[in-house]
């Protein structure tokens, strides 16, 4: 009997082939709508997708939305007329190889890039002086501790961060006062 890997290799490749040039599914309507709605940025020659909506009349609050694992910025849809609500400006992306942003073959994908393309929209949008606060879910939380850190360290590019909020995700050594005091 042959090697079990050499069966398995013979299923499997033939298979992978297939899959990777299957074209996508259509939209739904919702999605549709969603990206729509939004914009693309390039970032070192990829696109990225974004969505800025502009909110609350009166508030000079920004809001940045840092999506899950293996999701996109499609996630935080359900609160987003919520968000507008309260703050001024309610902004989300899909983070390199999520979402409709672009997701190159062969790249190494890490939290410094997710964090450098938040920094780099930031600075598209003509946000670089102004306070924001970060709203992050999962995936998203480690991106946000990334950016505190930079902004905790005055990293040249950084982020002014107000506020942030976390939500299911790592939490660790997070003792740090964003007001100064």
């Amino acid at each position: 009997m042959k090697e079990w890997w050499i069966q398995v290799g013979l299923i499997a490749v033939p298979l992978l082939a297939v899959y990777l040039h299957i074209p996508p599914p259509n939209l739904s309507p919702a999605l549709y709508t969603w990206r729509s709605t939004g914009a693309f940025f390039t970032y070192q020659e990829q696109r990225i997708f974004y969505r800025d909506s502009w909110g609350a009349v009166g508030s000079s609050d920004v809001v940045i939305l840092l999506h899950g694992f293996p999701t996109s910025s499609y996630d935080w849809y359900k609160v987003w007329e919520g968000l507008t609500q309260r703050f001024q400006r309610v902004i989300a992306l899909d983070f390199i190889g999520f979402g409709f942003s672009d997701k190159p073959r062969f790249h190494r994908y890490s939290i410094f890039e997710q964090a450098s393309i938040v920094e780099a929209l930031v600075n598209h949008l003509g946000l670089i002086d102004q306070k924001v606060n970060l709203l992050s879910h999962d995936y998203g939380d480690t991106v946000a501790q990334e950016l505190l850190y930079r902004y905790e360290h005055r990293r040249q590019g950084h982020i002014n961060i107000g506020s942030l909020c976390l939500s299911n995700g790592g939490k660790w050594c997070l003792q740090f006062d964003l007001l100064g005091d």
